[in-house]
């Protein structure tokens, strides 16, 4: 899978890097938590010096302010308070790549927060108009064939459309939510899966197929499997010619 963009959401343990650094090998890019869900400055720095080291492409990863609920819980916050929250995740996380010499490339969204932004077209175009006022030039990662991909092509913002490998679809193209049965995938699923988003379709949870075109592909990095399951998906990053990092 030398032209399949992996990314993964890292930067989400206090462990010293040790999940990141078993990661990051195979990614091309991190989407690195910046305080809303989980972690600190320490654990933000450890993953950017990480990916820096790997020349793996760097995103803010921004969440409700929900340490408890990990960022996967629907709190139905106002939009003004969701934003507030996301923009002070995305500066700091700004702040510390900066201060490594570390380029942010793109923001995406977390849990619940992700969720709710890809079926709710206000809170998707308050997003957009966000990163868009902290930076331009930053693309949104989402889901594909959602009201963030809607949003971001209204505004004109750089859009990169995210398809997921360990997750289950419901036939609206939205993911199964994680309180149902069969909505994270296990190995041999996520493998399976891989492979028909390789050639641009999902099975949904009911069976149904549905059309999926993406241009980089999630493996959650707090899976019990997510290490095992990556080095399958791709050869090393450090050895794959991959457009997108430009090696």
């Amino acid at each position: 899978m030398n032209r399949f963009e992996i990314n993964a959401d890292l930067g989400e343990h206090e462990d010293g890097g040790a999940v990141d650094a078993e990661l990051m090998p195979w990614i091309q890019r991190a989407n690195i938590a910046c305080g809303g869900h989980a972690v600190s400055d320490t654990s933000m720095r450890l993953a950017l010096t990480l990916a820096k080291q790997h020349h793996v492409l760097v995103g803010a990863h921004p969440s409700y302010p929900d340490r408890e609920g990990f960022g996967r819980t629907e709190l139905g916050l106002p939009l003004n308070v969701i934003i507030d929250a996301v923009r002070v995740q995305i500066l700091r996380l700004l702040q510390l790549a900066a201060e490594l010499g570390v380029r942010v490339d793109h923001v995406k969204p977390h849990g619940a927060l992700y969720n709710r932004a890809a079926k709710e077209p206000p809170l998707a175009e308050a997003l957009v108009a966000e990163i868009q006022s902290i930076d331009p030039e930053l693309a949104l990662l989402g889901l594909a064939d959602s009201a963030m991909a809607a949003a971001a092509r209204k505004a004109n913002l750089r859009f990169i459309a995210e398809a997921f490998i360990d997750r289950a679809y419901e036939p609206t193209g939205l993911l199964r939510p994680r309180g149902l049965p069969g909505a994270v995938l296990n190995l041999e699923q996520a493998r399976a899966q891989a492979e028909s988003l390789r050639q641009g379709e999902v099975t949904c949870a009911d069976g149904s197929h549905r059309v999926l075109r993406a241009q980089s592909f999630c493996v959650h990095g707090d899976g019990r499997e997510a290490a095992v399951l990556l080095a399958s998906l791709t050869p090393s990053a450090e050895n794959i010619d991959n457009p997108t990092t430009g090696r």
